[in-house]
């Protein structure tokens, strides 16, 4: 049967206008934002337990997302971000504190590459300036590892010359900004989000956003009442530390506003987490008990941490998940979240997110070799450890829910059969990964 040309124009019209309606209405690739807290242990959130601190707007976030009771990190910076950035253990790829290597192929890579437009802020702390480091001095760096645009503190600047608060030393683009002592680091960096995620609010993009809160020193925030004095904003006391962790909420509370004023809210995947625990100086008050940041250490206090999910387009109420997370798990995420495959020490958490089956993780390990001064790598160390055991390298095997603070290993020799095998089966990973501490 042959068709009039009319009604083949008709048919072609029709089967055009429904794919383009299906184009239409096909869901753009969810943007992706990572706001990694420095030096905030799990206990600082309100959502989490905390007596001592408001954080009304994470809470928030997690009460329409996904809050995760076991994320663990490395205990200090430079590990947890080498790790977090490449999904590696610290023995793959970790060479020195405040620097990743430029062969290592970083979740901005992997965004880019997947068709992302990229950016970080925050702190950078990675181009090997305390050991002057080939291209520590170079500030294009950041573009190595797959981000489009930067605004850093310690990029190509050290720490120690200048300040992440107020009157700070900041890199943005190549550039250094003309800041003073009327200029807050953690606004300009907030800044410099809100107004990327309005440029690029019509493409998907990624942001890495380490924060230099609430790192010490502990200073006035622009809410706290000091700040009104220009002579007080560097004023150093511990009891600074409930605003900074109060003025960490308020930013991820921008965030959330400007990605609602962009109509872009339920198609962004937001995550929060910390870098490691709590500073040593800052003791507090949850509802389980007093927690002492052990910043450094291999303990709970220095490896625990606030990990929320939000995705409002596809988590449609507050989950709590109690199964074990670690930060090798953050790149096979995006990974899977692009349909690429990339070489990971962990597994991807979005059939969790879409709430698809996911079995709990048996184990995790974390090889500690901080290489950052005699106080910090006296706790070198090897673990495995599973949601109530941990066993490290030199056979200390311990039973947390009784003895969180590691004071009291089990006697070995009265292990019960259950124990024996959970002790067999973290001993199992232990020996998988290269033995490098002198027993």
């Amino acid at each position: 049967m042959k068709l009039q040309a009319p009604l083949i124009v008709s048919l072609l019209l029709v089967v055009i206008t429904f794919l383009g309606c299906v184009q239409d209405t096909a869901p753009a690739k969810p943007n992706v934002i990572l706001i990694m807290a420095d030096d905030m242990g799990y206990e600082c959130l309100g959502g989490n337990g905390s007596l001592s601190y408001q954080t009304p707007r994470l809470d928030g976030m997690a009460a329409s997302g996904i809050r995760f009771t076991n994320c663990y990190s490395q205990p200090l910076c430079t590990p947890s971000r080498v790790k977090i950035m490449t999904g590696k253990y610290n023995f793959r790829n970790y060479q020195y504190f405040g620097y990743l290597n430029e062969n290592q192929y970083s979740f901005g890579n992997l965004m880019k590459e997947a068709g992302y437009s990229t950016c970080i802020a925050g702190k950078w702390q990675l181009n090997g300036l305390s050991y002057d480091l080939p291209g520590f001095q170079d500030n294009s760096r950041p573009h190595l590892f797959g981000f489009d645009e930067y605004c850093l503190w310690q990029l190509t600047v050290p720490g120690n010359k200048g300040s992440r608060y107020a009157d700070p030393v900041i890199e943005q683009n190549g550039k250094m900004l003309d800041c003073s002592i009327d200029d807050y680091g953690p606004d300009i960096f907030a800044d410099f989000v809100i107004d990327y995620i309005g440029r690029h609010r019509e493409e998907p993009f990624f942001v890495y956003y380490p924060m230099v809160l609430v790192h010490s020193p502990f200073v006035p925030v622009p809410d706290s009442p000091e700040w009104a004095n220009p002579d007080r904003r560097l004023e150093r006391d511990k009891e600074y530390f409930s605003d900074m962790v109060g003025y960490t909420d308020k930013i991820a509370g921008r965030i959330i506003d400007a990605l609602r004023q962009n109509g872009i809210y339920e198609n962004t995947i937001l995550i929060f987490t910390g870098d490691n625990g709590t500073d040593r100086s800052i003791t507090s008050e949850t509802s389980w008990g007093t927690v002492h940041g052990f910043k450094g250490n291999t303990t709970n206090a220095g490896t625990r941490v606030p990990l929320i999910f939000s995705w409002p387009g596809r988590i449609s109420e507050g989950r709590v998940y109690e199964g074990l997370v670690d930060f090798t798990d953050f790149m096979p995420t995006f990974a899977e979240l692009n349909d690429r495959e990339v070489e990971s020490d962990g597994r991807s958490l979005l059939p969790l997110l879409r709430g698809e089956e996911f079995p709990d993780k048996e184990r995790v390990f974390i090889h500690y070799d901080p290489r950052w001064g005699a106080n910090v790598s006296k706790y070198r160390n090897q673990f495995a450890r599973t949601l109530q055991y941990k066993l490290y390298q030199d056979g200390r095997f311990y039973y947390l829910p009784d003895d969180e603070l590691e004071e009291h290993p089990l006697d070995t020799e009265s292990l019960k059969d259950e124990q024996l095998k959970i002790r067999d089966l973290l001993q199992e990973r232990i020996d998988e990964a290269p033995r490098w501490i002198d027993d």
